[in-house]
């Protein structure tokens, strides 16, 4: 099938900024690693002195990466002392000031965040590889659509947790709107479960699942994005 240039256009562009972002999420998560294995110092379970420093990654995260409104890290229970649940997750606020996240993870409470069971960590663990949830509600934080997407990472050989950032839906819209305006018609970013992270019309709207073959004259194409199941849809 011969592509229309503009959609090879947009998918290539499409394709470029993401796998750029992935790139930062990668380093990050090495960094982390580094971070957490220096800190241990030979210990064999992560304890919050092994946080120290972890802050200031997700600061610099942050500052080269103005898309982010969030970033940081997640711990896996059993790489923890005591298995119990550590994160280090830094966000923008409404004043551009960054602020910790204070999450409940005292299990069998009434706001517990389980997070291992949420989809950008237990698909990474599961996978061991990169993994990108969204777009959902972020009813921790911005109580506005956002993607997050995170790398795992290991200390001493094991599985210890994901590192990651969080994407505001309407901030990535300047981004990447330009390439999917410049297609003719209706078209959109969707991810693995045919959710639209974002639309050219009102035909896609964000965070509701595309049917597979809805249309008759709906076409995709797979942005070359390794793990991250993310595809263009245009009509015909």
């Amino acid at each position: 099938m011969k592509l229309d240039n503009e959609v090879a256009h947009a998918a290539a562009a499409l394709g470029s900024w993401t796998t750029g972002v992935s790139h930062e999420i990668n380093v990050l998560a090495g960094r982390v690693a580094a971070m957490v294995d220096r800190n241990l110092a030979g210990r064999s379970k992560v304890t919050k002195s092994a946080l120290r420093g972890l802050d200031e990654l997700s600061h610099e995260f942050l500052a080269k990466n103005t898309f982010a409104v969030g970033a940081g890290t997640f711990f896996a229970a059993q790489s923890v002392e005591a298995e119990g649940r550590l994160l280090e997750w830094w966000s923008r606020g409404k004043s551009g000031s960054l602020e910790k996240l204070d999450a409940d993870l005292t299990p069998g409470s009434n706001r517990y965040y389980d997070y291992e069971k949420l989809p950008f960590f237990s698909t990474a663990a599961a996978t061991g590889e990169q993994t990108l949830w969204g777009p959902y509600i972020d009813y921790l934080g911005s109580e506005d659509y956002v993607i997050t997407l995170t790398a795992p990472f290991s200390v001493h050989g094991t599985f210890a947790g994901v590192a990651g950032c969080d994407i505001l839906v309407k901030d990535l819209e300047p981004l990447i709107m330009p390439d999917l305006r410049a297609i003719r018609g209706n078209a959109a970013l969707v991810n693995a479960s045919n959710r639209v992270i974002l639309g050219n019309s009102g035909m896609y709207l964000v965070g509701e699942r595309v049917k597979s073959g809805s249309a008759l004259d709906q076409r995709r194409l797979d942005l070359d994005v390794p793990h991250l199941g993310l595809s263009l849809i245009y009509g015909a």
